[in-house]
């Protein structure tokens, strides 16, 4: 049986490039992680988005 780690959403977001994809890490309140994959145009899409709020 493999140990378990507790769940945390403590740390950084983390974004990174795996291949063709985007891949987005967002902690969580509750614990775990959100984990988001994208491609450079959502990406960008994301991003303009975001500096617009």
């Amino acid at each position: 049986m493999a140990a378990q780690k507790p769940r945390s959403g403590d740390g950084p977001m983390e974004v990174t490039k795996e291949g063709r994809s985007i891949v987005m890490r967002v902690p969580l309140e509750g614990g775990g992680r959100l984990v988001i994959e994208m491609n450079a145009q959502e990406a960008a899409e994301l991003g303009g988005l975001l500096q617009a709020v």
